[in-house]
């Protein structure tokens, strides 16, 4: 992929001495577009986001982890753009074209020495003029991708990272994606953090269109366990430097295909991943009334606890899913609703398919990926959520996160 450089380096923010702080870098100004979290409690770095990608141009990403820069006043706000100002100094480039992220314990100010002493080291080899010459990504640009993957890990046992590639009349683009979340996800625009990079040569105005519509079908389809960030940032950078270029209807279209595909896979590793998580569930809801409905059922069996701690055990409780859909506020008629685990009819019409249906469907609960499908019979509209089993993992790792 021409034209971006990532790293990934220990500063010490975290406690256990494992990278923290990371760097995106293109050689030259890119098209940007970003989403951040809808709480109403947001952390530094997204305040100062929001301003600085209404220019829809962005140059640099700066990512620490080990530290949200979250409630922490005016103070952390100066250090989000202090940040950004050491990085700029050592790019040569406008302090404006950087943005920051931060993922971490909640409460705590920035450690602002560690990021002045560790931005040399961040900054070191970015700056070289083969970055012009690059025309795909090899094996060095791969190592640099994941070490900047690693850098902004908190409780995430796995790295993500997807690559495709995809032409636009016969010009070849790359799409790389990288993300980082385990744990507080439920979001309402993206996950907790997410970054998205290629060398497509596309306006911001049409990125955020495509942003928006892959995070409606990917980010904001997942749950682990309903909670919503404070820092939930999810950037997309696109320089123009591959020959493949935006330019009518349907090249956006081709586009939007791989930016999905790229942005749905990087959402499943971060359910797959769910702190305590063993299970990856995909709840479908058919023949809902309306789109509302069908997105309100799936919505709520993938953030029930009861249902979670069900597929955990492998037990087919079916009642808790049709419950949760009832509970929803779609329109539901119980006598009407099929429930299906994989190919196994639990339910039909209302019906329970009886002890030997549910023996088939506790077997199909072993596997580690899992379909479920609710029929409302109520209309001609379907949705999906994915999301994870609960643990008791999950009550260990939060009832540590700080120790």
């Amino acid at each position: 992929m021409k034209g971006f450089k990532f790293k990934g380096i220990v500063a010490g923010i975290k406690k256990d001495g494992k990278k923290d702080l990371g760097l995106i870098f293109s050689t030259r100004p890119a098209s940007a577009a970003a989403l951040f979290t809808e709480n109403r409690v947001v952390a530094a770095p997204v305040i100062m986001g929001r301003e600085r990608i209404k220019s829809g141009v962005c140059q640099a990403v700066v990512v620490n982890s080990g530290n949200a820069n979250c409630f922490t006043g005016d103070q952390g706000l100066r250090d989000s753009i202090e940040t950004a100002k050491f990085a700029a100094q050592a790019l040569h480039i406008p302090e404006e074209l950087v943005m920051v992220a931060s993922t971490g314990v909640i409460g705590a100010p920035l450690p602002m020495e560690k990021f002045r002493d560790a931005m040399p080291e961040l900054t070191s080899n970015i700056l070289s003029k083969n970055i012009e010459k690059q025309t795909q990504i090899g094996e060095s640009e791969l190592e640099g991708l994941e070490d900047f993957a690693q850098s902004i890990m908190t409780t995430d046992l796995a790295m993500k990272v997807v690559v495709r590639k995809h032409k636009i009349k016969g010009e070849e683009f790359t799409v790389a994606g990288v993300a980082k979340g385990s744990g507080m996800i439920r979001p309402n625009m993206a996950t907790m953090l997410a970054f998205i990079c290629t060398d497509l040569d596309i306006s911001s105005t049409l990125l955020k269109a495509a942003l928006k519509i892959a995070c409606d079908q990917s980010f904001n389809r997942i749950s682990v366990d309903g909670d919503t960030s404070t820092n939930d940032t999810v950037l997309a950078m696109a320089n123009g430097m591959s020959n493949a270029v935006v330019e009518e209807s349907d090249d956006a279209l081709e586009f939007e295909k791989v930016l999905n595909e790229v942005m749905l896979e990087l959402s499943k590793m971060i359910v797959r991943d769910g702190e305590g998580a063993t299970k990856l569930v995909k709840i479908v809801i058919n023949g809902a009334a309306t789109a509302q409905d069908a997105y309100k059922a799936a919505e709520a069996v993938a953030h029930s606890n009861l249902v979670k701690t069900a597929i955990y055990g492998q037990d087919p409780n079916w009642g808790r899913i049709t419950a949760a859909a009832g509970r929803s506020g779609a329109t539901v008629d119980p006598d009407k609703m099929d429930l299906t685990f994989g190919d196994v009819v639990l339910v039909k019409k209302g019906v329970w398919q009886g002890v030997e249906a549910e023996k088939m469907a506790a077997e199909v609960m072993k596997k580690s990926e899992l379909d479920i499908f609710l029929n409302l019979n109520m209309g001609k509209f379907s949705d999906f959520y994915y999301f994870c089993d609960f643990s008791e993992n999950y009550v260990k790792i939060n009832a540590n996160y700080r120790s």
